[in-house]
């Protein structure tokens, strides 16, 4: 069964760094864009950053020049390193993968998703 497992979360100060990872397995990631969630406590999930396999990179206003998405596809894992945390960055973290590149936001394309890993950046 194609599965995505992300890992790398944790419990953070404000103004810290995370690496998030989304490991792939019984499929190629390098063959589907990818896209990363969160939904913070009484939230509704919200997109967050998404790279297509050809490389187009995306990122939502609310993490723009704080989070760098990345893929290494010899390692079939996709990544998402965190910087600068902020309060408001908690939540639940998901990576989720797709073939289609027409609205990286609507969760909807999204066909096969991890479990989540929780971060917590405190003041």
């Amino acid at each position: 069964q194609p599965k995505l497992v992300e890992s790398g979360g944790g419990s953070v100060q404000a103004g810290g760094s995370l690496r998030l990872s989304c490991v792939a397995s019984e499929f190629a990631l390098k063959n589907y864009h990818i896209g990363w969630f969160r939904q913070a406590p009484g939230k509704e999930r919200e997109a967050i950053s998404y790279m297509s396999f050809p490389g187009k990179i995306v990122y939502a206003d609310s993490v723009q020049g704080r989070f760098t998405i990345s893929r290494d596809n010899a390692a079939n894992t996709a990544y998402l390193q965190m910087d600068n945390l902020e309060v408001e960055d908690t939540g639940v973290y998901t990576c989720a993968r797709t073939k289609w590149g027409i609205d990286w936001k609507d969760a909807r394309l999204y066909d096969k998703w991890g479990q989540g890993t929780q971060v917590t950046v405190s003041g």
